[in-house]
Order: structure tokens, then sequence, then C-alpha cells
């Protein structure tokens, strides 16, 4: 992903939300919060925008926790077995669990940005595999390789992806489709 001002899926990442602490007082900013009050306290928690906390966190007036979709639940998850998660249900707005990890990674220190390096890899590696087969493997099918059971699984799988991943799949289920027209042709031409 791209981190580009005018790209979409950093415009999505960065509108992800992050519980943030503040350590100081912010006048007229109670907004932020949701609730009736008028200013921020110190320690109150208020999830507010990525493209917002960055200006908050590296003015050292709040601090942040690692969000659930990179939680320790969610990594044990993702070390036992990647493929059984469903990224697009971890953060909602189009499923950018990449993108939003990214993003976090850049917020973190040499040490927790390192770790979460690794997730991301790790994850994307021990998925990409069955995005590809399974991308193959629908585009073989066709539009009527088996009914309606068939495009709900395929439906079902890419509902479970992250953006990046989905990409990856419609790009691999294309090329796939124009490999098999590519040797079709070829073939009846040697006949």
């Amino acid at each position: 992903m791209d981190n580009d001002y005018f790209a979409i899926d950093a415009i999505l990442a960065e509108n992800q939300k992050i519980q943030c602490t503040f350590k100081v007082d912010v006048p007229d900013m109670g907004h932020l919060g949701g609730g009736a009050d008028r200013d921020i306290k110190a320690l109150t928690k208020v999830p507010i925008p990525m493209w917002l906390a960055y200006i908050m966190l590296f003015s050292d007036w709040a601090d942040f926790n690692i969000p659930a979709p990179f939680g320790s639940r969610v990594r044990n998850a993702l070390k036992a077995e990647p493929r059984s998660v469903r990224l697009s249900a971890l953060v909602g707005a189009g499923g950018l669990w990449y993108g939003f990890g990214k993003m976090i990674m850049d917020i973190l220190n040499d040490e927790q940005g390192d770790g979460m390096s690794k997730i991301l890899t790790e994850t994307f590696r021990g998925r990409l595999t069955e995005v590809i087969d399974q991308a193959q493997h629908f585009a073989a099918l066709g539009p009527s390789g088996g009914g309606n059971s068939v495009e709900d699984t395929a439906q079902s799988f890419r509902e479970g992806l992250d953006g990046t991943e989905r990409e990856l799949f419609a790009l691999a289920q294309d090329s796939a489709k124009r490999t098999k027209r590519w040797y079709e042709s070829n073939d009846r031409a040697r006949r």
C-alpha cells in the first residue's frame, strides 16, 4: 500500500481510529471524544483517527495502545494459522488490515515496529499461496462451473480477504482466465 496523499487506500487506512490516552489537558477539543465536555482532560481515553493521532502522538500530548486488530489475541491466531483469520472483519472500511498495520508500525519505536513488520510479512506470506490458488481455482470453473454454491463459496472467500489480498485475487483470477483463453485458442489453431 502506498502512503501517497492521493491514494484512496491510504486515506481509508488513515481514517481508522486508535485509542489515545491524553497526557495533558487540551482545551476546546472535547468534541473529539463525542461527549458534552468542552475540554479533554489528562488521562482521558479518546478514539481518534490515525491522521489526527500522528499530531497528538508526535507532539507528546498523548500515548496509544496497540489496536485490537493487532493485539495478542489476533497475533496468536495468525501465528497458529494465518489463513483462518478473516482480516476484513478486523478493521472495517474496506478491510485494509495491512495498510492500517503499516501506519501503526510507522508510529511505533524500532523494536515494536520490527515486531509489527514481522507479523504483517508472515501473515501475507502465509495467506498468499491460498489467495492465488483459490483465484485460479474459481477462474478455472468459469461462470457456469458449478452453480450458485461455487459462486457463494468464492464470494465468501473473497469477503474474508484484506483489500490488498482482494486486488491480488482479482489479478490472479483474470490472469488465469486469460491464460486459459490463450491456451484454448492455440490448441484450436494446432488442430
